[in-house]
């Protein structure tokens, strides 16, 4: 399929931002353009035509401006790569409003899943420079309870984002998978994701290099979870955040950086965070994980290793990684599986 950008035929390497590596040639690509300039006006029609089990990689390059409305990537849409035009990942926003509670057109609510703006269940699906948002106003509607509102849920495998914003409140990132015994590899580069109750959570092997983690003040006691994981028993990787910051406007100590999520009450759901090499600020405690209702946070796979900051203090409550420990949790570790996945090294 062919497309104009700019006036003139865009090649594959006239899309691929600096950092995303060249696409090749041979590249499918279109451009998605509020005002029409391009060849789609809405993300959703640019995914909608790209063809059912697509041979080869399809780009989405999107103009900047702010794009509202659901976006689904079916599992027959492999190998997508969502590029934002824009300057920076401020400039091309991709949105929705809905939460759990919402009522959904076709009968009840909309689920946590169902709340997500953007859903990605196709695999080798890459983004950059862009920002993805739940814009649910929780003070708007306080006759909804159930406020968990997605701004991505990924379900596939082998997922990379680069240079991207996730924004949201509660549950703002969902990395999951097909099912509960089913590993998916997610990979996150210089990104910024925000939020406060469970705002990264699923059970995803989920790695977070060099991100800025930022947690929103909620005005309560706790302020608020960085990470709900639910990896499966049968899977050594679950969440690693290597060399990252971890932020908050929150007051000291307000924050925990994890409680242990069991989805229906599941036992073997054991969930994994690991954070090594990051900087801490003083809004996680001297205790900074929490029981999830009656599951303990003991008995969940919480460990820090060499970070530093205010907020990064060693205590009997905060596990620490031995060095032979941590020489086993690492990027490339955690992402490799049976294929040798190496996003690490092309981004």
């Amino acid at each position: 399929m062919a497309s104009t950008f700019g006036g003139r035929a865009a090649s594959a390497s006239s899309l691929a931002p600096a950092g995303i590596g060249h696409l090749g040639e041979g590249v499918e690509r279109v451009v998605v353009a509020a005002d029409g300039s391009g060849d789609f006006t809405t993300v959703q029609q640019a995914v909608d035509a790209v063809p059912a089990g697509n041979p080869v990689p399809f780009v989405i390059a999107v103009r900047p401006g702010t794009y509202t409305g659901r976006v689904v990537i079916p599992a027959d849409r492999p190998t997508i790569t969502m590029l934002g035009l824009g300057r920076n990942p401020r400039d091309v926003v991709i949105a929705d409003d809905r939460a759990n509670g919402t009522p959904n057109p076709a009968g009840g609510t909309w689920g946590t899943s169902g709340s997500a703006s953007v859903t990605v269940d196709g695999a080798d699906f890459r983004a950059h420079n862009l920002t993805f948002a739940n814009l649910f106003d929780e003070a708007a509607h306080p006759e909804i309870t159930n406020r968990q509102a997605v701004a991505v849920l990924t379900r596939a495998d082998r997922v990379a984002f680069t240079r991207v914003r996730f924004l949201g409140n509660q549950d703002t990132l969902y990395v999951n998978s097909a099912a509960a015994t089913t590993v998916a590899r997610a990979y996150f580069r210089d990104c910024y994701v925000e939020g406060d109750v469970d705002f990264i959570f699923g059970r995803a092997t989920a790695v977070f290099d060099r991100c800025r983690i930022h947690s929103l003040d909620r005005g309560t006691t706790p302020s608020g979870y960085v990470t709900a994981p639910s990896t499966d028993i049968g899977n050594p990787h679950g969440f690693l955040f290597a060399r990252c910051s971890f932020t908050s406007d929150a007051p000291p100590a307000s924050v925990f950086l994890g409680r242990p999520w069991h989805p229906s009450q599941d036992p073997n759901a054991i969930g994994q965070t690991i954070i090594r090499d990051s900087r801490i600020e003083a809004h996680i405690g001297a205790v900074a994980w929490s029981d999830f209702g009656t599951w303990p946070w003991r008995e969940a796979r919480f460990a820090e290793y060499r970070n530093y900051g205010p907020g990064a203090l060693v205590t009997p409550d905060r596990p620490q990684l031995t060095p032979a420990e941590a020489a086993m949790y690492t990027v490339p570790a955690f992402l490799r599986g049976s294929d040798g996945w190496r996003p690490d090294r092309r981004l």
